[in-house]
């Protein structure tokens, strides 16, 4: 070690060469971005100016799309940036402040996520119930717990990562700055690091899916004794939820299952855009598309605010 040169910055992934591609990488990050940011911010309006949405499940949405919105935000606006410049340089202070922000985001969603299945279950199996499970107090608590845990988690994976040694190649195999990318960068040994993101990651992202599945069964088993016009609105509710569901669980086991760094430089950022871009990207289309309440409300809040020119 004593011959080694320790890394003080990092480089990220580099975009395929050429002005058109970078222009064309440019324009589908800032278009996905800004499409991301006003359709999140549409229904952050909305179930915050219509009083008819001041419910639990509006409460989480609202929740969910001011987290998407700071997700989005700590990767693609720098990615933006390097896809025309190039400068794929970023500090070690730099990329563990990234780090440290992905994860609890990531974190803090999959709980999002999870507290949304189990208020559906409570609101469709256990109707009479729900006020009382479903108070402001218990929302307000739930959300301060997945953001506090989330705070716990990050900060050990990042201080325990930075503890390493990095004096190998400073070349990240991401347009972000990813936990196990950097792992494989480490001339430490990183067996207690790989073992504790793995397990950590396992208990979770596994914990997390289990619950909503749970959720789900019980919900679509209590939906067969409904009659069919109240299954329908049953579905309304529960059907845009899944489709997060999947589409984020899906996106984050296709990235951390990908190998290690044999990946070429297009299927790197096409996986790494689909983690980090797509979950946000969709999550407003999904519920505003699907969910009357929602397209209701912005009606509502259009005349509104008409009115009052």
């Amino acid at each position: 070690m004593a011959n080694s040169t320790r890394v003080t910055e990092f480089l990220l992934l580099s975009f395929p060469d050429g002005w058109n591609m970078r222009v064309l990488y440019f324009t589908l990050f800032t278009v996905t971005y800004l499409g991301t940011m006003l359709g999140n911010m549409l229904i952050i309006t909305v179930t915050t100016a219509d009083q008819n949405l001041h419910t639990p499940m509006y409460f989480f949405l609202r929740n969910l799309s001011i987290l998407d919105m700071c997700y989005i935000s700590i990767t693609v606006p720098n990615a933006c940036v390097n896809s025309l410049t190039g400068n794929r340089t970023i500090s070690v202070g730099g990329f563990a402040t990234q780090i440290f922000l992905v994860i609890i985001c990531a974190y803090v969603e999959m709980l999002f996520l999870s507290i949304m299945a189990w208020d559906r279950y409570v609101a469709i199996c256990q109707p009479l119930q729900y006020p009382i499970i479903m108070n402001p107090q218990f929302c307000v608590h739930m959300t301060l717990a997945s953001l506090l845990s989330g705070l716990a988690y990050a900060g050990v994976h990042t201080g325990i990562t930075f503890r390493l040694s990095f004096c190998q190649s400073n070349v990240v195999q991401q347009f972000f700055c990813d936990l196990p990318s950097l792992l494989r960068l480490s001339c430490s040994d990183t067996t207690s690091n790989m073992v504790l993101l793995i397990v950590s990651a396992v208990v979770v992202s596994g914990g997390c899916f289990t619950f909503i599945t749970m959720s789900y069964i019980r919900i679509f088993s209590a939906m067969l004794t409904f009659p069919t016009r109240e299954t329908g609105k049953a579905f309304s509710t529960c059907i845009p939820h899944i489709l997060v569901v999947s589409i984020f669980f899906i996106s984050v086991t296709g990235v951390y299952l990908r190998p290690s760094a044999t990946s070429d430089t297009l299927q790197s950022i096409i996986l790494s855009s689909f983690y980090t871009m797509v979950p946000p990207f969709l999550n407003p289309l999904i519920y505003s598309l699907r969910n009357k309440q929602v397209k209701e409300a912005v009606r509502r809040v259009k005349q509104m605010f008409s009115g009052k020119r």
